[in-house]
């Protein structure tokens, strides 16, 4: 790490002071702000290297917020959520968050997280994932399991590469059926959960319970990808 600098954007004084202890520690340059439009400010004269956003701030439109940074930046940005609210989370996401977290969460996930989304932005187009003994070719379209070439149809491979070139963070289910089916209205969620049986079926150890093809329970999935 060299000392990447991160934003922290939270109302609550006391959650914003602890997490910024927590991450000072870890090494990071950390900001912290408690109104949205003090966080566009600092994103624009900072130039953090990844912005922490809580979801819920009175009195502040954190998707005014999201929507204002993604006009003209892509610094990664994960949303801090004590919300139960699914469709909050999944608004976020699609207005151009790269992953969520819900409160309360433990520290070494979230530097996890963090360290992923940052990768992310680093590596515009990574050409081979690796998830355990599955690796999936992007440039060949060839995908292996323990050294053996599966077979994917073509709207089983078109998933698979969705989530891949998204490895370890959420992809919504609306963000899903766009890319691999072109449906703009997002409402067929069930044909998701299909292809995603499918999936299992062909590339986890035990389908019932996968350890990388994972569920995001009401928002979407995630490719769980070797760090």
């Amino acid at each position: 790490m060299d000392h990447e600098r991160v934003l922290i954007v939270d109302d609550e004084d006391v959650s914003r002071r602890a997490l910024r202890r927590i991450l000072t520690r870890q090494g990071y340059r950390v900001e912290s702000v408690a109104d949205g439009e003090e966080a566009l400010d600092v994103v624009a004269m900072w130039s953090p290297d990844i912005v922490l956003l809580d979801l819920l701030m009175p009195r502040q439109d954190i998707f005014m917020v999201l929507n204002h940074v993604r006009a003209w930046s892509r610094v990664p940005i994960i949303v801090l959520s004590a919300c139960a609210q699914e469709r909050s989370k999944i608004r976020a996401l699609d207005l151009g968050a790269d992953d969520y977290l819900t409160k309360p969460f433990g520290i070494a996930e979230l530097l996890a997280r963090m360290r992923a989304v940052m990768r992310r932005g680093r590596e515009p187009d990574v050409p081979r994932v690796l998830a355990g003994d599955i690796a999936i070719d992007l440039e060949r379209r060839i995908v292996t399991k323990a050294g053996t070439e599966v077979r994917l149809t073509a709207t089983e491979y078109r998933l698979l590469r969705a989530l891949a070139r998204h490895a370890n963070m959420v992809v919504p289910h609306q963000q899903l059926l766009r890319q691999v089916w072109g449906d703009h209205e997002g409402d067929n969620v069930p044909e998701v959960r299909v292809y995603m049986r499918y999936l299992r079926r062909k590339l986890e150890d035990d389908p019932a319970h996968p350890r990388h093809l994972l569920t995001e329970l009401g928002v979407g999935y995630r490719l769980q990808a070797n760090e």
